[in-house]
Order: structure tokens, then sequence, then C-alpha cells
């Protein structure tokens, strides 16, 4: 059963580093935990802290899911150009995890005493970077960003750009004013449509220059754990959200709704991927995902209990708890899912 002890494995932002501690044990902190130990940073350990790295393996994943898809279900697909658009995406994700950050500085959402600035340190508030310093980050990955976009325009034409638009306006209307979408119940739906058939569909279209309605189908079984993500990072912020009038999808439902509907999404996540595979459009050896099924009963009874009053000992991103417990098992599905594909289009299974 999932635990406490379970996710502190991966490490705490109290933890203080030994001596000697080597730079590599500190980027590996930094992607378990988005907490670096105390003491210097270098460059990439603080990009990596910047760009909250840690949650970025859920978009590599979405990714390898649109990479596996175009080599089971195309004849034609360019490894090249997947390569390049699944770059994109990450780099998307960065970008609007820096754009997030300065919206909601901008805006007096993110403050020392916001779960923003205590389970991670924030970029700003935490000294790190001054603001315009972060603009700048955010205009830099954007412009990489850009390039790769045009490199795609040019090989797959205009339906490229409506990808990348797409997945761009939902990401600044996700904090940035006017629409913000996270206050209005609208980020998680948001996260389900970016996750889904913005980032697969799209980084398929790049590769085989073609999207099926089949691999759009395909697209929402992870994008469900994506957005179950998010869905456990809001009922641990409701406490602070509901008060400031920030009303995101948990805030609407209540705590308890909230909890069951985000356990709705995870437990879809595996007749949606037994469908799939029924009719073809998933290899039979992506049904290993059944493997992450404990991991999948000890998230669901973290989410039938109430969250501790106070910190665990260790736990490493606290005020965030459910959270927790929804990445781990999104990390190990989504893994297992890959693992399956590959070896489906390996062995044509």
């Amino acid at each position: 059963m999932t635990s406490a002890t379970d996710v502190a494995r991966t490490g705490s932002r109290d933890t203080q580093p030994r001596a000697g501690i080597r730079t590599w044990q500190t980027w590996l902190q930094v992607l378990q935990t988005g907490n670096p130990p105390e003491g210097h940073l270098d460059l990439i350990g603080r990009w990596l802290v910047l760009t909250r790295a840690s949650v970025l393996p859920m978009t590599v994943t979405a990714g390898l899911v649109a990479g596996l898809l175009a080599w089971w279900n195309a004849d034609d697909a360019s490894i090249g150009l997947w390569a390049l658009a699944a770059a994109g995406i990450v780099l998307a994700h960065a970008a609007n995890n820096l754009m997030n950050d300065l919206f909601d500085l901008d805006i007096g959402a993110d403050t020392r005493e916001y779960p923003r600035a205590l389970y991670a340190p924030h970029p700003v508030l935490s000294g790190m970077i001054s603001r315009r310093g972060l603009l700048v980050a955010a205009l830099v990955v954007n412009v990489a960003d850009l390039a790769i976009l045009a490199a795609l325009t040019a090989a797959r034409g205009v339906p490229v750009i409506a990808f990348a638009l797409g997945g761009f306006l939902l990401s600044v209307a996700y904090t940035a004013p006017p629409l913000r979408l996270k206050k209005h119940g609208l980020g998680e739906p948001t996260v389900l449509v970016v996750w889904g058939p913005l980032m697969v569909g799209g980084t398929y279209y790049a590769a085989t220059g073609s999207i099926p309605a089949e691999v759009v189908a395909a697209s929402i079984p992870y994008a469900l754990l994506s957005t179950a993500v998010l869905m456990g990072k809001h009922i641990d912020k409701i406490p602070w959200d509901e008060p400031a009038g920030t009303r995101t999808l948990p805030v609407m439902l209540g705590a308890g709704a909230a909890r069951r509907a985000t356990q709705a999404m995870m437990v879809a996540f595996y007749p949606l991927v037994v469908v799939l595979v029924a009719l073809g459009t998933l290899p039979i050896a992506t049904l290993v995902i059944v493997l992450a099924v404990p991991r999948l009963v000890s998230t669901l009874r973290a989410l039938d209990a109430p969250k501790p009053a106070e910190k665990p000992p260790g736990f490493p991103i606290w005020p965030l708890w459910y959270a927790a417990f929804v990445f781990l098992h999104t990390r190990r599905a989504g893994a297992l899912m890959v693992l399956g594909m590959l070896v489906g289009v390996l062995l044509d299974l």
C-alpha cells in the first residue's frame, strides 16, 4: 500500500545535503521532489527547479505514447519529426510552468503563504530569480519552441500551427487574465484537452501527417491520468483557493465529490485501454498496465482517507498530499503503458 513513507523516499525539502554531495544527486533530488537540497545550485539544477522538471515526465510520457501510436498505426511515420515534436511539447510544458508562476505572481495569487511557495521554491518569492529574469526565461523557452514549430510547419503544413497555437492559448489562459480558466472550474478540462488530443494528437500528426479518430480516442486514457494529478493538487489547495474565490473544479464540487471524481478518472484509464486494445488501436502487450493496479488500489485508499492535520515526517511536498499519491500512480501506469506499447510494436503483439 502506498504510504507517506513511500512518497518521502524520493527525498525531502528539509533534507540537509551530505558533505561532498555530488551535482547529479542534487539534480536527482530536484527531479524526484521539485525541491533542491540546501546549498549551492548549479545552472542545470536551477533550471530544473524553475521549470518544475519533476512534473515534466508526464509530458515525456505523452510524447512517447504518441510516437508508439504512430509506429503501431501508421506505415510512414517519421522518427525525426516525432522526436522534434516530442521535444516541442516538453519545452511547451516547461514554458507553461514558467508563465504560470509569472502570471500568478502578477495577479497576486502566489504569495509566501500559498501552497505554491510551500511545497517547492517559488522562482521569485524564494529569491532564486527576479521577476524580469523569470520573464526572460519564459521568452527564451518559447522562442526555442517557436523554432521547432517553424520546422514542423515546413514539413507538415498549417495544421501543426493549429495544434501548437491551441495548446499555447489554453496554457496562457489557464492562469492569465482575462479568462483565468483555473479560477472558473475550466483548468481541469483544459489539461484533459492539452495532454490528450493536442499533445498526443499533435505529436502523432507531426510524425505521420494525419490524425485518425481512433488516435484521438487513444489519447484520452493517459490524459485522464494527467488530469487526475491536477485534481489531486487542487483538492489539496481547497483551503486556500475557496476563500480567495479561485473556483477550481474541486472547489466547485466540494472535497468529497472531487476525490470521487479523481478516483473515477484513474479507474477509467484501465477499461479504456482494454477497449482500445480490443479495437486494435493499441497492441495487446499494452495490457501490462494491469501491473499498476496494486498502486491504483493503494491510491484509491489514500483518496478515501482524510488528509493528515500535520506534515508527516520527511514528506517532500507538503501541504500537498493527495497530489503526491495520484502522481505516483500516474507515473507507474504511464510507464507501464509505454513499456507495453514498445514491446507490442517491437514484437508485433
